[in-house]
C-alpha cells in the first residue's frame, strides 16, 4: 500500500500554522469544532467565486475572529460592503453564545503562489469543460513567473472524455516533499462535472522563503 501524507499537515509548527486557534476539552470541544466546521462550509460556499484560500478562526474569552483570505477581495466585499455584512450576520448566528464575533476579508499576498487558489481555478475550469492539460500548464507558467521555485499539478479523471480514467502529471522545477523546512503549499480538490464524473486535483507549490 502507498502512504499518502498531506504536505501541509506534515509541516505544522515548522513552516505551517493551524487554521483554527483555540483550546477546549470535553463537550465544549465538540460544540466548538462543529461551529468551526459550519463556518468553514458557509464561507466556502459564499466566497468560492472570490478565490477563497483559507478560513482562519481565532477564539479568546468571549470573542471569535473569523478571517476569510481571498484572491479577489472586491468580489467578496460586494457593492458597498453588503456581501461582508450579510456573511457576518450568518456567521454570528452560528456563534450564538459568543458576545463578540468579528468577521473580515483579507487579500492573498500572491494568489499565483497559492496552491488552494490554483486548485480552485482548475476546478472551475474543468467544470467549464476546459482541457486539463491547458489549465495545468497555464497555472504552472503563472506560478513560475510569480517566483515559485517549483510546482507540481496532477489531474485525475476521464481526461478529454476518455472512457477510462487516468492521471496527467505536470511538473516544473523542484518540489522537495521530504524536506520539512521547504516551504511547500499543498491543496487537493474534487471537480464534479455533469457528464465526465469527478476529477481529482492536487497542487504542490514550492514557495520561496519569506526572507528571500
Amino acid at each position: 500500500m502507498s502512504h499518502k501524507i498531506n504536505a501541509n499537515a506534515m509541516r505544522l509548527a515548522i513552516s505551517k500554522d493551524w487554521k483554527s486557534k483555540w483550546y477546549s476539552s470535553g463537550p465544549q470541544y465538540t460544540q466548538q469544532l462543529r461551529e468551526d466546521l459550519a463556518v468553514v462550509r458557509l464561507v466556502e460556499k459564499a466566497l468560492a467565486h472570490a478565490g477563497l484560500e483559507d478560513v482562519l478562526i481565532r477564539r479568546s474569552a468571549g470573542r471569535v475572529e473569523v478571517d476569510a483570505v481571498v484572491a479577489k477581495p472586491g468580489v467578496a466585499i460586494g457593492r458597498g460592503g453588503e456581501g461582508v455584512e450579510k456573511l457576518e450576520k450568518q456567521v454570528r448566528k452560528i456563534f450564538k453564545g459568543v458576545p463578540d464575533v468579528q468577521f473580515k476579508v483579507t487579500e492573498v499576498k500572491k494568489a499565483d503562489l497559492s496552491a488552494e487558489v490554483i486548485a480552485r481555478e482548475i476546478e472551475s475550469g474543468l467544470k467549464r469543460r476546459m482541457p486539463p492539460k491547458l489549465l495545468a500548464l497555464s497555472y504552472i507558467q503563472k506560478a513560475r513567473q510569480a517566483g515559485a521555485k517549483g510546482i507540481r499539478i496532477w489531474v485525475a479523471g476521464r481526461i478529454n472524455g476518455a472512457q477510462q480514467a487516468r492521471t496527467i502529471k505536470h511538473n516544473d522545477g523542484p518540489v522537495p516533499l521530504h524536506t520539512l523546512r521547504a516551504n511547500i503549499d499543498f491543496s487537493a480538490r474534487n471537480a464534479n462535472t455533469l457528464d465526465l464524473g469527478t476529477f481529482g486535483i492536487k497542487v504542490w507549490v514550492y514557495k520561496p522563503d519569506e526572507q528571500e
